[in-house]
């Protein structure tokens, strides 16, 4: 069906040189330096910044609001739909809200 395509006249003589030269020298001859594996990198830990107000100042905020849902927290609290989200996974915790429903990741929450 599909065939590969043809090479461009430059990309050819890239793949001649290459043949032509062994591995060994052609790193040297370019004056190339092989990189050396690094030590692995550990993972980041993200953790988001809560709104400047207590527990108690965000739940009297949240519970004024006709649905609790990520979206309209985050509006109400002024904050970015990520940190409304850990806000709301966060009160959960505690046990001051609770998950009343939603799906896919879409919750809706309520006052315990």
């Amino acid at each position: 069906m599909g065939g590969v395509k043809k090479k461009s006249m430059a990309s050819m003589e890239k793949s001649q040189e290459s043949e032509e030269t062994p591995q060994g020298d052609a790193a040297q001859t370019k004056g190339k330096k092989t990189k050396e594996k690094s030590a692995p990198q550990q993972k980041k830990q993200f953790s988001f910044l809560p709104p400047k107000m207590s527990d108690a100042d965000q739940l009297k905020i949240l519970v004024a609001l006709k649905a609790i849902t990520v979206y309209s927290a985050a509006r109400a609290l002024g904050v970015n739909a990520s940190v409304a989200n850990g806000v709301l996974r966060d009160l959960e915790a505690k046990g001051s809200l609770k998950r009343a429903g939603g799906f896919s990741g879409h919750g809706v929450w309520a006052k315990v």
